[in-house]
């Protein structure tokens, strides 16, 4: 049986081609394939959507993650607090740079980063000797993370926050759109993300006009009046000028695509909440729905289940089967609570992923909540 797809990118494509091969075209013709009047014009528009002040377009989510740390200068000595439920790119960023990764765990109903457990990580900091320095929550599956208690924490720590939107791009909290959150905020434009472009990209955000000096001179390896004059060391972390075209175009059909996302996610709610245990959104937030996540009850065997739904065509995802703090190439950083992080490790255990995009439709729908239906119980 041919598997309906688990994010759709073809119907979008099928949409606005002839759009997307214009754009490509007119950047073929002027030839400014790097830093091209098409990359200054997405990061204005990105910026009026986000309500923020400065989006500034770089390579990829990653790099975003990057150039935040070495615009704010951190090195080693420095603590910084990362949910250990997500993925590698939040936490390797703080390698690059030499600092302390904290991990953090993360709440049961929204899977993002838990308040309690970040303050119990400022304390084991505290106690290794090392400076909180900063914290950067991650929006997991498309959802803000609950950033009036983070930031309240902050506050009292004198911690600065970078707002990781790699999955939320299009959420909002408290009506603050994600990349007007947090001191810096960034994103990713992957593919698979809710605005992903045809290759890698990314952005950075904030309001603050000198840290947005310092990335946009950190992005093209650390230059000051020209490229041959670097007054600090950056990275080759510019976006293509191709992908900023195609985000264009993108980003015009973007907020009809959310809407979509939501009905699905509607639709998931309502049929699915008996069987399983389906994702519980904050008061004040929305999300964009990068991935629509379902916890399992113990007694429902998530391999089979899944082997079961691909074999009439549903596929399915894990995201994350194994937590950060658990990783070889980072379980020797430290964990908030020496007992461990219970709630991460469980949820490792317990999440499975259904089909989400903006152009999912009804038929999709109910065949998902059918095949779940029937081999859940």
């Amino acid at each position: 049986m041919k598997p309906m797809p688990f994010i759709d990118l073809k119907a979008q494509q099928g949409l606005i081609r002839s759009r997307i091969d214009a754009a490509i075209k007119k950047v073929l013709d002027h030839g400014a394939y790097i830093m091209g009047p098409e990359v200054g014009e997405f990061e204005k528009q990105l910026a009026e959507f986000c309500g923020v002040k400065h989006a500034i377009g770089c390579a990829n989510g990653t790099d975003a993650l990057g150039l935040g740390l070495m615009a704010k200068g951190v090195g080693p000595g420095d603590a910084i607090f990362v949910p250990s439920f997500t993925y590698a790119a939040t936490a390797e960023v703080v390698a690059w740079v030499g600092a302390t990764i904290i991990f953090i765990d993360s709440l049961e109903g929204t899977y993002n980063m838990d308040p309690k457990s970040l303050e119990a990580g400022v304390h084991t900091a505290k106690k290794l000797g090392l400076k909180p320095c900063g914290v950067i929550p991650v929006d997991l599956f498309g959802q803000p993370a609950d950033y009036d208690a983070i930031q309240s924490i902050a506050d009292e720590n004198d911690l600065w926050i970078m707002a990781d939107g790699a999955q939320s791009f299009g959420a909002a909290y408290k009506g603050r759109k994600v990349g007007n959150i947090g001191d810096l905020a960034t994103t990713s434009f992957f593919p698979a993300k809710p605005l992903g472009c045809y290759g890698d990209g990314g952005a950075i955000f904030t309001n603050d006009d000198v840290l947005a000096s310092i990335i946009k001179s950190l992005r093209v390896h650390g230059q000051g009046t020209d490229k041959y004059d670097n007054v600090r060391v950056g990275m080759n972390g510019r976006l293509d000028t191709i992908q900023a075209a195609i985000l264009i175009e993108k980003l015009k059909v973007f907020p009809d695509e959310l809407v979509v996302r939501q009905k699905a996610a509607d639709a998931y709610n309502a049929e699915l909440k008996d069987i399983v245990h389906t994702p519980h959104l904050l008061e004040g937030a929305t999300s964009s729905w990068a991935q629509y996540t379902v916890r399992l009850p113990e007694k429902i065997n998530r391999t089979q289940l899944m082997v079961n739904l691909k074999e009439v065509g549903v596929p399915t995802m894990v995201y994350y089967g194994k937590p950060m703090h658990q990783q070889e190439a980072y379980k020797h950083y430290p964990v908030a609570d020496e007992k461990g992080l219970p709630v991460c490790e469980a949820l490792a255990k317990e999440v499975l992923s259904l089909p989400m995009s903006g152009y999912v439709t009804n038929e999709q729908l109910e065949k998902v909540i059918g095949a779940v239906h029937e081999f859940a119980r």
